[in-house]
């Protein structure tokens, strides 16, 4: 593993241990080079999975983007990161155990508010408003107001 400090190719591998969950291998390395310190994270991957955006193009799967979608659509709701990592973690090996390697982002984004709607209405709300790409207030309005049990 390289050293990101300083970009030594050869590192040293101080401690290992899973995660809270044991979806991953926490190893904390040290670079003889520059003495510093990191930490990094080995997962399973069961299949390569590529995304078909709606435009048409593919992409590779990206984990992390994921990640970061749902960081912002839970910035500064209360929910602990251990939390959103098992989220996530679910939502990866649902992906790779459906048996297709290619997944329309459709798809994810339906499963990305499903998940959210049962951990946090403000944040399912949130990401529905990008993911959805609501044009005019009406439309955005009209789907809060189902939230709400107001219309069906």
């Amino acid at each position: 593993m390289r050293c990101p400090f300083c970009g030594h190719d050869d590192t040293q591998v101080k401690d290992s241990r899973p995660t809270e969950d044991n979806s991953a291998i926490r190893r904390r390395r040290f670079c003889p080079a520059c003495g510093a310190r990191f930490t990094t994270f080995e997962r399973i991957q069961l299949r390569e999975l590529t995304v078909i955006k709606s435009a048409g193009q593919r992409e590779p799967f990206d984990r992390e983007k994921l990640l970061r979608s749902m960081r912002i659509a839970l910035r500064k709701r209360d929910i602990d990161i251990e939390r959103l990592e098992r989220i996530v973690n679910s939502l990866v090996r649902q992906l790779e155990s459906s048996g297709e390697s290619e997944i329309p982002s459709k798809a994810i984004g339906e499963m990305v508010m499903k998940a959210l709607s049962g951990v946090d209405k403000v944040a399912y709300i949130r990401y529905a408003s990008v993911y959805r790409d609501f044009q005019e207030p009406g439309a955005f309005s009209d789907f809060v107001e189902q939230l709400r049990g107001e219309r069906p």
